[in-house]
Formats: structure tokens, C-alpha cells, sequence
């Protein structure tokens, strides 16, 4: 009895202690499921819409300028001699033409942000371009005259200063490269000249090409008309991510498709217009295209990245190196995706920095340190001259090759520093003919490689095809602008 008592009684003991250990445990849960609810939703809030942008307008409108500009305009004088000496309208047509004569005064509006204390503003270049007077309006109304610091026609941005004897309220550039498609954003500006407006939506997209080399825009459905010009468009914490500077319309106004310069492209040209009144950017002097799925199949590369060098120029890229048909994959520890991406890099870089840059030669990455220099006038990219091989014929992949001696450069017309094969006939029925090589173009690479005798190139129809590739790529010229054509090859 004692036994089975005592076994009821620790039967009871644990019967009792189950129900506290479910409920510590349940407690437990509970807890860990609200926290992570909590997490949530403090998330979603941080990224929803607030209840009202009131705040952020209070905070940031005393930065936002309106711009209006007066430019003088000569109206042309009316005909002359239409009366004869002498007449009683005489002195009546030369009244008429001496009013007409009267330089006339043509305004334009636009927008602007300071970003400064002491009175340094922002805007584009087309808004005050060719203006002999800008007047700055401020949020409080008060008018001021401002002078032209700089400006950089690539990027459409100007620099404005005016004087104050007060500090003035600014706001800051942020990092537009964290901006994400769907963050909500505020324009603001001058639309239409109706005065200080504020529009908000989402960002459309991101990097954006219009018409630049160096275009890097911000697409937004807040609405953005004309006036808008120059204006910042702003993050949820004040900070501008863009200039307001075009728009896409059938009619002029907004459609919800509106593009902002990202901030890290106007940064740092804000910046070398303030210490240097321009835009001194980094140049390689290098002609660059993009890399196709056939070029890339050519060179035996995983996937078409890069930028492949058409020509090199004399400048930073010979100086280091850099040869003709090179695949730059990386530049100053940036992953290269295509021809654009590499002039936007080159030109933010400044000028005189040693930039590693990452090259696909012969199948390898090769390293090469390019000490960037400032682009000169067009006359000065000349390009090597080199005299050329003996003359010499061969017939290879449907094309007859020759080298090119001095009757070769008279027959074609080809400059002195023209290097390479001249294709003096093409079978109609090779891949050649098929891919539009016509008699007279010049083969100056191939796979890479520089080619200056039929023996150069043999070498490398050779070479590819102990490779086990099945194209080769060449780099043709024609009229002197340079293309890139894979032709397949018979192992």
C-alpha cells in the first residue's frame, strides 16, 4: 500500500509540474512571436507612407529656391531703303525700325536647392544657359542676384552662388545608390511658375539613360513639369537623391514619367565645379564597345560582361598598356557590366589617380594600373603610326588578305596610320560574306591580337582552334569607325 501510495503520490507530483512547464513554454512562444511581430511592423512602417508628408516639407522647403533668368535677345532690323530719300514716311519707317531694332528681354523659370550655408545653389545648366541675369526667390520670398560658378553640359548641372550676410538653410546630397524601386520620394520646385510646389510618389526605376555618356537617372511617377527643372527630389529623411531635370510627355505635361540626375553622379561634379569653376574628369583614351554573346563565345567567356577596346589612343591607356580587343572586367574594384558603366566610372574617377584596372587578355585576368589623365582636345587623340609589313596574299576563312604596303594605301585611299590586313576580296558564298565583309575593310586584331602579316593572322585562326573554339573575333575597320565581327571556324 505504501509503495503504491507513494507511487500515486509521484504520480500526482508530476502530473502537477506538467501543466507549469506547457505554460512557461507557451509564455515563452508568445513572446518570441510578438517580438518578431513588433519587428515587423516596426519595418513596414519605416517603409509605408506616412499618415501626412507635412513634416518633411517643413523641414526641407527653405532650401528650395526659385530661379528666373533674363536674357537679352536683338530683334532683327526691318528692311532698309523701302522708302526714297526725301519722303514724308521716312522718318515714320525709321521710328518703326529703330523700335524694332530694341534688344528685347526673354525670361525663363526654373528651380534650384542650397546646399550650403553660404550660399552655394544648385540647378540645371539649361536653365540658366545663356542668361545675363539670375534672380533666386526664396521660400520666404526675399530675392536675390546670383552668379555662375560653373557648369557641366554632360551632366545638364549648374552652380550658383549668392551673397548673405546670414546663414543660410541647406540641404545635404544623399547615397541615391541605396534608393530602391518602389521608396517613396518628394519633388519639389517651381512648376509651371505658379510657385513652390510639392508632388510625391514612388521611384519607377533606376539607372536610366536618356542622351549622356554619362547619364545615370532616377525615374519617378511624382510629377514633374516644366519649371521643375533644376529642382531636388528628396528621400523620407530630407536628404536629395536627385535633380529634377526631364520629363517624358506627348503634350508637355506630366504623365508620370519624370527623370532625376542620381545624386552620386551630381556630387561629385557639384564638387569640382565649387574648388575648380568645371568638370575635370578622368579619361583612359580608349574607343570602347560593348561585349555581345558572340564576342563573348569568341573569347570563351562564361557570359558577355565587360567593355572590349576598339582602339587605344595615345594618352594614360597605351602609357600602362592596355592593348586593342582587351576586355576590361573590372575598373578601380568595380565590376564592369558594359560599355556605359565604364564611362561613368572613368568619369567620376579624378584625374591623376592610379586606378587598378582588370583585364581579360588570352583567356587570363591581367592587372593593369592606369594612371588617369584629363581629356584632352579631339585633335590630340592621334592614334600610333607604325610602317607595315611587306606586302603579302593569302586566302583564309573565304577572305583574300593582303598586308599593306604604299600602293595599298593609295588604291584604298588609307591613311598613314592605318595598321592591319586589307581584304581585297570576299567569297560570296563564306561566312565572311555572310557576316557583310566587303573588299577594302581592314582587319587589324584578331582574338586579341594585333595583326600585321597573313602570318600573324594564321597564327591565330591556329591558336583558336587548338583552343577547341569554334569563332573567331576579329576587329574590322571601315571608313575608319571599328567594328567587332565573329566568324565561325572549321576545326
Amino acid at each position: 500500500m505504501y509503495r503504491s501510495s507513494q507511487n500515486n503520490r509521484q504520480t500526482q507530483v508530476i502530473a502537477a509540474t506538467q501543466p507549469n512547464e506547457r505554460l512557461r513554454r507557451m509564455f515563452a512562444v508568445q513572446v518570441l512571436v510578438f517580438l518578431l511581430i513588433v519587428a515587423q511592423a516596426t519595418v513596414a512602417f519605416a517603409r509605408s507612407a506616412p499618415d501626412s508628408f507635412a513634416d518633411l516639407v517643413d523641414q526641407v522647403s527653405p532650401s528650395v529656391v526659385n530661379i528666373t533668368t533674363q536674357t537679352k535677345v536683338a530683334t532683327p532690323v526691318g528692311p532698309q531703303g523701302i522708302v526714297p530719300d526725301g519722303s514724308p514716311f521716312q522718318d515714320l519707317f525709321r521710328d518703326f525700325n529703330n523700335r524694332r531694332s530694341t534688344p528685347r528681354n526673354s525670361s525663363a523659370l526654373g528651380s534650384g536647392f542650397v546646399i550650403s550655408a553660404d550660399g552655394y545653389i544648385v540647378t540645371n545648366n539649361h536653365v540658366i544657359e545663356d542668361a545675363d541675369e539670375i534672380t533666386v526667390e526664396f521660400f520666404d520670398g526675399t530675392e536675390r542676384v546670383a552668379t555662375l560658378i560653373g557648369r557641366d553640359k554632360n551632366v545638364d548641372i549648374a552652380l550658383l552662388k549668392v551673397e548673405t550676410e546670414n546663414d543660410l538653410d541647406y540641404v545635404a546630397f544623399g547615397d541615391s545608390d541605396v534608393a530602391r524601386v518602389g521608396d517613396w520620394v518628394m519633388a519639389m520646385g517651381n512648376p509651371l511658375g505658379q510657385g513652390f510646389s510639392v508632388s510625391v510618389g514612388i521611384i519607377s526605376a533606376r539607372n536610366r539613360e536618356l542622351s549622356g555618356a554619362y547619364d545615370d537617372f532616377i525615374q519617378t511617377d511624382a510629377a514633374i513639369n516644366r519649371g521643375n527643372s533644376g529642382g531636388p527630389l528628396f528621400n523620407m529623411q530630407g536628404d536629395v537623391i536627385g535633380v529634377n531635370t526631364a520629363i517624358l510627355s506627348p503634350n508637355g505635361g506630366s504623365i508620370g514619367i519624370g527623370f532625376s540626375m542620381a545624386s552620386k553622379v551630381v556630387g561629385p561634379v557639384v564638387d569640382q565645379l565649387k574648388e575648380y569653376g568645371e568638370v575635370r574628369r578622368g579619361w583612359l583614351g580608349v574607343n570602347i564597345g560593348n561585349v555581345t554573346d558572340d564576342i563573348a563565345e569568341a573569347l570563351g567567356m562564361d557570359t558577355p560582361t565587360g567593355a572590349i577596346i576598339r582602339d587605344v589612343f595615345d594618352g594614360p591607356a597605351k602609357d600602362a598598356g592596355l592593348q586593342s580587343m582587351d576586355v576590361i572586367v573590372k575598373f578601380d574594384g568595380q565590376t564592369v557590366k558594359d560599355s556605359g558603366e565604364l564611362v561613368r566610372l572613368v568619369g567620376a574617377a579624378p584625374v591623376g589617380k592610379s586606378v587598378e584596372t582588370v583585364v581579360l587578355r588570352d583567356g587570363d585576368e591581367t592587372v593593369i594600373n592606369v594612371v588617369l589623365g584629363q581629356r584632352p582636345d579631339p585633335d590630340a587623340m592621334a592614334q600610333n603610326n607604325a610602317e607595315p609589313e611587306p606586302a603579302e596574299t593569302s586566302t583564309i576563312l573565304g577572305m583574300e588578305l593582303s598586308a599593306i604596303d604604299q600602293a595599298m594605301r593609295e588604291q584604298f585611299n588609307l591613311p598613314a596610320e592605318v595598321e592591319g590586313l586589307i581584304i581585297m576580296s570576299v567569297d560570296p558564298d563564306s561566312n565572311a560574306a555572310e557576316k557583310g565583309l566587303a573588299p577594302g575593310d581592314i582587319v587589324t586584331d584578331a582574338a586579341q591580337k594585333p595583326v600585321r602579316s597573313v602570318a600573324d593572322f594564321e597564327a591565330q585562326v591556329d591558336a583558336t582552334k587548338e583552343a577547341g573554339r569554334q569563332s573567331l573575333l576579329l576587329l574590322v575597320r571601315r571608313d575608319s569607325q571599328p567594328r567587332f565581327v565573329v566568324l565561325p571556324i572549321d576545326n
